[in-house]
């Protein structure tokens, strides 16, 4: 009788076992939903630094300017705080959100990154994206130190840009978006490079006038003269090219020596004034009517900061200077840029204000 009440528990023990481990089972299921977070993970920057971040990165800081015009193109969501602000006039092509953001300065440059204040922020990162400065290791080091936040560098100069976003696709797990702007970046590349091959040696002398007066140039071999040093022979040769934006300043007789085929002015430069002057009308490009005034909105496509506004400048200078070995309609390039990189619907109206 003992033996067989003890098979009879056991059994009853074995069917009660039975009936609750497909219950154990969901409970071990479920528990993932409700567990901790992520585990944070080891990203290796351009600089070949070992950053520690959280797994999802979702609040950004940029660096500068030129972080900010990248950040802004893969993931101006992520965004909490941006380098400097936007003006009425070009506020319109930025996301609202973005606009309103806290502005913490730049680190390069003006050299006034308000690190207090991205502390307080408490971004899950900060990024830096550009071309590294010989310091660049004790630059990020210093900015962590300070803020307590990890930084991290992407190198990006014109021709590198592509791979830049493709980084900044894997770092902020915008894989997709990453690539699309990478690809749009290469054929831009792509189709300017086709141009160029069929001119050859036969580039038009150009210079390019900035500042007040149109007085200052950006000289030959500058960092900021890279697209026109492409595309045209600049003829602002000088001893000592300026590595600001601001470029070499200069003078109406030695402009005049130049004397190019081509003048290309920046946005808020002279360039409405210079047909009724006397002085700039006696310069061949001026009589010829071959100067022109670069398209800004929001940013100069020429640079100013030099970032990823050149694609639109390559585009828009090779269309302009070689329409004859421009295989391309500038306006469905540039609408396509101004959806990607701003997720703004250009109409042809606003392409054809932009680019008068």
């Amino acid at each position: 009788m003992k033996l067989r009440k003890m098979k009879r528990c056991a059994a009853l023990l074995l069917a009660l076992v039975t009936a609750l481990t497909p219950l154990a089972s969901c409970a071990k299921k479920a528990a993932p939903e409700e567990s901790a977070p992520s585990e944070p993970r080891v990203f290796t920057d351009s600089a070949g630094r070992e950053v520690n971040l959280p797994a999802n990165i979702t609040r950004i800081a940029p660096s500068g300017a030129l972080a900010q015009m990248f950040l802004l193109a893969i993931a101006p969501d992520m965004l909490v705080s941006i380098a400097s602000e936007y003006s009425d006039e070009y506020a319109k092509y930025i996301p609202d959100a973005v606009a309103g953001l806290p502005v913490i300065g730049q680190f390069y440059g003006s050299d006034n990154l308000n690190l207090e204040t991205i502390a307080s922020i408490n971004p899950d990162v900060v990024i830096d994206v550009g071309e590294p400065k010989g310091t660049i290791v004790e630059d990020m080091d210093g900015i962590e130190q300070a803020t307590a936040i990890p930084a991290v560098h992407v190198t990006a100069a014109l021709r590198s840009a592509p791979q830049a976003f493709r980084t900044l696709g894997e770092l902020l797990g915008r894989e997709e978006k990453g690539e699309a702007l990478a690809a749009f970046c290469e054929r831009a590349l792509a189709q300017t490079d086709a141009v160029m091959a069929r001119v050859g040696d036969g580039k038009v002398s150009a210079l390019y006038c900035l500042g007040d007066a149109g007085l200052n140039v950006l000289a030959r071999t500058s960092f900021h003269s890279e697209v026109l040093d492409y595309l045209t022979d600049n003829v602002a040769v000088v001893d000592e090219p300026s590595s600001k934006g601001s470029g070499n300043e200069t003078d109406l007789e030695q402009i005049s020596v130049w004397d190019p085929e081509i003048i290309i002015f920046a946005p808020d430069s002279v360039y409405d004034d210079v047909a009724g002057d006397p002085t700039w009308s006696k310069l061949r490009a001026v009589s010829d009517g071959k100067f022109y005034r670069t398209p800004s909105g929001p940013y100069n496509w020429m640079g100013s900061p030099p970032s990823i506004n050149r694609y639109l400048g390559m585009l828009w200078l090779s269309s302009v200077l070689y329409p004859e070995y421009a295989e391309f309609e500038l306006y469905d390039e540039v609408k396509e840029y101004y959806s990607l990189f701003y997720g703004f619907e250009l109409s042809r109206e606003e392409f054809d204000t932009l680019t008068k």
